[in-house]
C-alpha cells in the first residue's frame, strides 16, 4: 500500500503550550491521533519544535559541513509536524488529511513517498 507523507503547516509561532488555544488543540490532535493508529494506516508521527531551533547542514562533499542557524526555507510558513500513513490511493489520503487539518487548525500537504525500487 502506497505510502504518504501528511505535512502541518504553521504561520509564525507556535501559541504557548499552556494556552486553552494549545490545549484544545492538542486534544483534538490527540483523538485525530488515536483514530488514524486504529485504522491499522499509521506509520509514524511527529511534532516539531519550532522552525526557529533548526539548524541546516550543507555538505558540498567535503569533510567540513558548513552550519547555519535556523530553517533553511526564508519564509513565514513552516512545518509543524507530520504523519506518514498508508492509504488506498491519494483520495483517502487526502481525506485523513483533512480530518487531520480539522484536528490541528491548519493546513496540511499531502506528498506520496516514491516508490522503492525493485531488486
Amino acid at each position: 500500500m502506497p505510502q504518504y507523507l501528511l505535512s502541518v503547516w504553521h504561520e509564525g509561532d507556535y501559541p504557548e503550550p499552556d494556552s486553552e488555544e494549545m490545549q484544545k488543540t492538542f486534544a483534538a490532535v490527540d483523538a485525530f491521533n488515536a483514530e488514524l493508529s486504529g485504522s491499522g494506516q499509521w506509520v509514524f508521527a511527529g511534532g516539531l519544535h519550532p522552525a526557529s531551533t533548526a539548524t541546516v547542514v550543507t555538505g558540498r562533499g567535503s569533510d567540513d559541513p558548513v552550519l547555519t542557524d535556523g530553517p533553511f526555507a526564508e519564509t513565514k510558513e513552516q512545518m509543524g509536524g507530520f504523519w506518514v500513513i498508508r492509504a488506498a490511493d491519494l483520495d483517502e489520503a487526502l481525506d485523513w488529511a483533512r480530518r487531520g487539518s480539522d484536528a490541528c487548525g491548519g493546513p496540511v500537504e499531502v506528498r506520496p513517498f516514491q516508490d522503492e525500487p525493485e531488486s
